[in-house]
């Protein structure tokens, strides 16, 4: 049976690097993946999925209106496809959340998806909540606080380097704009 997957991390955990290994993975053992990524997510190019080593593909662009289970049901009648692969979870939908079970359930084929948990006020984001809640399986990546410890937190930064502490849940940014931290330097850095 196919399961759900949601691995998570924070900035800088190299998820997107991940996500294209296993898509190669598949396609080396000669099955067909299907990418998805945010279309909300265009610092390198709309419908694309981008690490930071270098590596990227082309994948197929969501908001929040796509309706993504539509869209592998109707890749699947033309052929099998072995993986759904969903880079920047965290900005699904919780519909779309339950669109990638039933893909699972009733399609038989496995999805991973890969996201950050919170934002960077601690909050959790629409899909990320609902994969912490239906996903059979969650995995966190691991990524280092400049102090060594894990980092779990992403503190979003001005360009003098300054804490945010206000604004927008998603800000697209890259390296500059968030720093992935452990929970205690960010909460120093928040004032809490």
């Amino acid at each position: 049976m196919a399961k759900l997957y949601f691995y998570y991390a924070s900035m800088n955990a190299g998820k997107s690097t991940i996500l294209l290994q296993s898509s190669f993975n598949y396609v080396e053992r000669g099955m067909r993946t299907m990418l998805f990524t945010a279309g909300v997510d265009d610092r390198h190019a709309r419908g694309v999925i981008h690490s930071r080593i270098g590596l990227e593909a082309e994948a197929i662009p969501f908001d929040t209106s796509t309706d993504l289970h539509a869209i592998v049901a109707a890749e699947q009648a033309q052929g099998p496809v072995g993986c759904v692969l969903v880079d920047e979870a965290q900005f699904l939908t919780k519909a779309q959340v339950f669109g990638l079970a039933r893909v699972c359930d009733r399609l038989n084929i496995p999805v991973l998806c890969y996201g950050l948990r919170t934002d960077f006020s601690a909050e959790l984001f629409e899909g990320s909540a609902t994969l912490l809640g239906i996903a059979d399986s969650l995995q966190e990546i691991k990524a280092i606080c400049s102090c060594g410890r894990k980092a779990t937190m992403n503190l979003r930064v001005d360009a003098e380097g300054n804490a945010v502490t206000e604004g927008a849940q998603t800000e697209i940014g890259g390296n500059d704009r968030y720093v992935a931290l452990c929970r205690r330097h960010y909460m120093e850095q928040m004032g809490r």
